[in-house]
Parts: C-alpha cells; structure tokens; sequence
C-alpha cells in the first residue's frame, strides 16, 4: 500500500470523527489541521465546518446544562475553576451577548464560559442561536487559516516528491499528538490548581 493510500484510507476512516470529538474538546489544533488536509484533498472543507461547528456546540452545550443544573455544587468540588469562573462571569456581566457570541476566542475560559452562561441563568432561547452563531464562526475562520496555510506547505512539501504524501501523514501525527498534549497539560493544570486551592482551605480551616 502507497503512503497516498494509507493516509487517504486513515482520512476517510477517522478524519471526520476527530473533527468532531476534537470540537467537542477543544480543538483549535485539529480544526487547523483539518482545514490543512481539506486544502490537500483529502476532507471537504464545508463538511469540516459543519462538523467542527456541531461538535463545538454540542459541548457547549453540555457545560451550559452542567452550569445550569449543577453549578454551585461542582464550584464546591472544583475550587480551582473559580478564578477562571469568576472571569468569565464579570466579563459576561460588562459584555453580555458580546461573550456569548465570541467566547471561543477567549484563550483559558473558552470551556469554563458555557458553564457559567448557565449559572446565571441565561435563558436557553438566547444562549443556543448565538453560540451557533460564534460556533459556526470560529470553526470557519480556524479550519480556514489551515486551509489558507496548504499552499505555503504545499510548495515545501513539494521538494520530498514521491514522500510528500508521509510528510502530510507525519504532520496529521504530530498535530494530534500535540494536541492531545495540550488537553492533558490543561487537564494537570487544573487538576494541581485544584489541589492547591484545597490545601490552602484546609491550612486556613487550622488556623
């Protein structure tokens, strides 16, 4: 099996569902990449930015929801998230709607936004059509930086001649390693953030 084979074959079996399970996770990594192989001919770029905007609203979504039915309980368990919350709910409270709309470009409150969009209450009718909105908009503009990127690469990937084609499947690779290594880096943060607000109550409990 040729190198085009193998990564056309991998494309067409997984490409889609990581676009999608990527969005729902926070994917500006996968959507570039995605917009890059749609450049290549290996994904429809409008079928990434449907599937990029559906992944990316439903895990909205699902913290929107969380916020709204649990808010005050997970703040309780996870007191690390309450700067990050805190954040997001005085610039929800100075921008309102203007959040709504465009926090996906909020670097380190993107995932925390939805949450506390539901704590306060936001009615459904007016989160759902402009998280669409913002979901749709910023899927489009970061698949299309990658897209935008492939004829930059393209030209140096033309020097590997009969190798470009492992070239693009090295790139893919490394792409989603990296981006598994910043959602688990995120993850630890959190995670020590959390166990240090913890000791810190449990020191000011002492006293």
């Amino acid at each position: 099996m040729s190198a085009h084979e193998l990564l056309t074959r991998l494309v067409e079996a997984h490409g889609y569902a990581a676009v999608f399970v990527g969005t729902v996770l926070e994917g500006e990594t996968i959507m570039v990449i995605a917009g890059f192989l749609s450049q290549r001919g290996y994904l429809d770029l409008r079928l990434v930015v449907a599937l990029g905007a559906l992944g990316s609203l439903c895990g909205d979504q699902f913290w929107y929801l969380l916020g709204r039915s649990f808010g005050e309980r997970i703040l309780a368990r996870r007191p690390g998230w309450r700067p990050a919350v805190a954040r997001a709910r005085g610039l929800l409270e100075s921008r309102g709607w203007l959040v709504i709309l465009g926090f996906r470009f909020l670097y380190g409150i993107r995932t925390v936004t939805p949450f506390v969009i539901g704590m306060t209450r936001v009615p459904v009718r007016r989160f759902l059509p402009l998280d669409a909105l913002g979901a749709v908009a910023w899927t489009a503009l970061v698949a299309g930086l990658g897209h935008g990127l492939g004829p930059l690469l393209a030209r140096a990937l033309g020097r590997f001649g009969p190798h470009e084609h492992l070239v693009v499947l090295g790139i893919a690779l490394v792409g989603l390693l990296v981006w598994a290594w910043l959602l688990l880096r995120r993850r630890r943060a959190a995670a020590e953030l959390e166990k240090q607000e913890a000791r810190g109550a449990e020191l000011n409990a002492d006293r």
